[in-house]
């Protein structure tokens, strides 16, 4: 009876030293509370969509359906709070045989420390529902967090939980910076395929390393040069745009769009700079002779493109070479194609210096 009594004491000083150990004692508030990061359109339909709503019945149905995804939106806020907890619903509980459900559908924490995002922890969904503790037994001091959206899946609703008697409110430092975002357009690769979490996606990854905002507009498997994208894209007073989207198109839609695509956002941005980015050589290349000469072919092709810009006079646009991006031992891809976490860090590096070098060309 004694032995019982010390342990329910010590479980019972383990509860409080936590502050909450089950998810059903906090306190949640609703997420649209606390900024919205990463957002290029604040005319959407939903808070969590990535495309404005005009754009509803005139870009494709697949584009359409796939800006309700999450992908690159975060949540900003700070809280004293020893435990973070979240309950989400998400819109189409989505699976893959190739993609974690923390990437697909997860929630991903970072904490600002000595001025660099740090990796907390993950929120593992359970479904289309989900409440779960992130992270307990903290210190409990202010801190400044960020937490990714899914990259596959949209939102419902959003709540963040914390203790009872925290704080938690916006954030007060500006980073990432919100001034001239960085946007991205292109594949299932940009949207994030398969990184393991949220936070690994490349465009999330360069926007901790830049410090700087970004907007993801890739669709999985639609990155095709959608005028009306561009349009949008053109919209955004951004510091740099990075079209990456050619393993989702033909060598002739590359023909027949890219030149009015590029002609779109020279428009309205004649002095931003544009890196466009070469298909990345999948590993199965080396065995698969198809894929190698097609590979090849539409690099070809958008080095002509790029020629054929810098012949108008434009001074800012630029190139990036694949052959170094995801590595050279094959090891990079999770099927041949959809990048894994050490894939998406690799084109990351080698991103970083060629765009952190374009955004201090356009300030």
């Amino acid at each position: 009876m004694k032995k019982l009594f010390i342990l329910m004491i010590i479980s019972l000083a383990i509860t409080i030293q936590g502050q909450a150990i089950s998810p059903d004692s906090l306190k949640y508030i609703n997420a649209s509370n606390f900024e919205i990061i990463n957002k290029g359109f604040t005319d959407t339909e939903n808070l969590y969509d990535r495309l404005p709503a005009n754009l509803n019945g005139k870009t494709r149905p697949p584009v359409w359906s796939l800006s309700k995804n999450c992908s690159g939106l975060a949540i900003r806020f700070r809280t004293n709070s020893s435990v973070i907890a979240a309950r989400w619903e998400v819109t189409g509980d989505v699976t893959m045989n190739h993609f974690t459900p923390t990437g697909i559908k997860g929630l991903d924490l970072y904490c600002l420390k000595n001025g660099k995002w740090q990796f907390v922890n993950s929120g593992r969904p359970a479904g289309k529902k989900t409440t779960a503790i992130i992270i307990d037994h903290m210190l409990g001091k202010d801190s400044e967090y960020m937490l990714y959206l899914p990259l596959y899946d949209g939102l419902v609703n959003l709540e963040i939980g914390v203790i009872p008697t925290a704080t938690i409110d916006n954030p007060i430092l500006n980073s990432p910076r919100k001034e001239k975002p960085v946007v991205f357009y292109g594949t299932s690769i940009t949207q994030g395929g398969c990184a393991s979490r949220a936070g690994m996606s490349y465009p999330n990854q360069l926007s901790r390393m830049l410090d700087r905002q970004i907007v993801n507009l890739g669709f999985s498997g639609n990155g095709q040069l959608d005028l009306e994208i561009a349009e949008a894209m053109a919209g955004i007073d951004a510091s740099c745009f990075v079209i990456d989207c050619l393993p989702n198109v033909s060598v002739k839609q590359m023909n027949e769009k890219y030149a009015d695509f590029l002609k779109i956002i020279r428009t309205k941005r004649p002095d931003v700079p544009i890196l466009l980015v070469e298909t990345i050589l999948f590993p199965h290349r080396n065995f698969d002779q198809s894929i190698y000469a097609l590979l090849q072919e539409k690099n070809s092709t958008l080095i002509k493109i790029f020629n054929d810009q810098k012949s108008t006079g434009d001074r800012k646009i630029f190139y990036q070479k694949a052959d170094q991006l995801i590595g050279t031992d094959g090891e990079g891809t999770v099927d041949g194609v959809h990048l894994t976490d050490l894939g998406f860090l690799r084109m990351s590096e080698k991103l970083y210096p060629v765009i952190s070098k374009l955004i201090k060309s356009n300030n």
